[in-house]
């Protein structure tokens, strides 16, 4: 069976809105990222003046290294790495490592003394991810394709839309709403279509959004969350943003980590009241609400641990610590950060709860044929 046009349609409209989204101007630059930059592959490296405290070093690791990108492909240089004993963010570099260098003039002659900025890992991502999308697209086909496209798409509306409209001071908890509601209209339809089965999963999606959006606000609430458990917030308000709600951002942010599973299971139960209603097509809306129930309460119970074991990869050094310092599991559970992770799973199992009824109900009365 040939594609028709509503099944091809929209990927090139997809496409335009993300090219369009990538012209879109962004949040005022309060500060410089480094300029200019090259890859340059490392050619000996000079540890001498690092010192060694423990499981930390600091100092000025210096290189040798000879450009591999740019105009200037060939030209041997000297870099600087500086250390300042902080493992979540030093690098060290070894001969054979491809490195990113800043370049602050503009312009690269033999000789110059760089910047090592970090390592250079493009390549392997993007190697990764093509893998990714030829297994994808292998096994699911054309839906597959479309599924890289929403990928995608998701990726250029966080980048380009969420982000740069709370820095600039919109609610992040609105914003974040609003984005993943038009993110679930787009996947939806891409997935599904124009059918009463994209619909329904659509409307159980949304429910289940908007209900994870007002826990959140309560849960924080509640327990004195108040956001600045999320990494860089300090760094962040301190760069030039101190008038953000780093509250407000991180019910922002519960709702965007529990959107991805909210729409799966509004996507499963959905499919499966409508295969239902196909094969029995005589079913009235109650027999299909009950159906769509039954394959909820059959999904929702491994989604919410799904959710607790996505979290707990997340602070499982955090549980350590605790375990390594002899905390009992009442100060801990009762910390400011794992009560933030608590209040993250929580609004995230609540919304699969709740979005599994509210799909199978939609769901009933779109496919009831009586």
């Amino acid at each position: 069976m040939g594609m028709g046009k509503r099944d091809w349609m929209p990927v090139p409209v997809l496409a335009a809105l993300c090219v369009a989204m990538m012209f879109a101007p962004t949040a005022e630059r309060v500060v410089s990222d480094g300029g200019e930059t090259v890859r340059a592959r490392v050619v000996s490296v000079d540890d001498s003046k690092l010192v060694y405290t423990g499981l930390v070093r600091y100092g000025t690791q210096y290189l040798e290294a000879e450009v591999v990108s740019g105009p200037a492909a060939g030209t041997k240089v000297r870099a600087e790495n500086e250390l300042r004993a902080q493992m979540d963010l030093d690098k060290v570099f070894a001969p054979g490592d491809v490195a990113v260098l800043s370049v602050p003039a503009g312009e690269v002659r033999a000789g110059d003394t760089l910047v090592a900025r970090d390592h250079w890992r493009l390549g392997w991502e993007v190697a990764v991810f093509a893998v990714f999308a030829a297994l994808l697209v292998a096994f699911a086909g054309w839906t597959g394709l479309k599924a890289l496209f929403s990928f995608v798409f998701s990726c250029v509306a966080v980048w380009k839309l969420l982000v740069p409209l709370c820095l600039n001071g919109w609610s992040a908890l609105w914003t974040s709403f609003a984005v993943v509601a038009a993110l679930t209209a787009v996947i939806m339809y891409l997935v599904a279509g124009a059918t009463r089965k994209g619909a329904a999963a659509f409307l159980g999606a949304t429910t289940g959004v908007a209900a994870s959006l007002a826990l959140a606000r309560l849960f924080a609430s509640l327990m004195h969350v108040n956001g600045a458990t999320m990494p860089f917030s300090q760094a962040l308000v301190y760069t030039g943003y101190p008038g953000l709600d780093l509250a407000d951002i991180f019910c922002g942010g519960a709702v965007l980590a529990a959107s991805g599973a909210v729409m799966d299971l509004a996507m499963d139960v959905s499919a499966g009241v409508s295969e239902v209603a196909r094969h029995s097509p005589g079913l009235g809306r109650r027999e299909l609400f009950m159906s769509g129930l039954r394959i909820g309460r059959a999904v929702v119970g491994t989604m919410t641990t799904t959710l607790l074991l996505a979290y707990s990869g997340g602070y499982l050094t955090l549980l350590m610590v605790f375990a390594a310092q002899g905390t009992s599991p009442v100060d801990f559970i009762n910390s400011t950060l794992v009560s933030a992770e608590f209040v993250k799973t929580m609004v995230g199992s609540f919304g699969l709860v709740l979005v599994a009824p509210a799909s199978a109900l939609a769901a009933a009365y779109l496919h009831d044929n009586g």
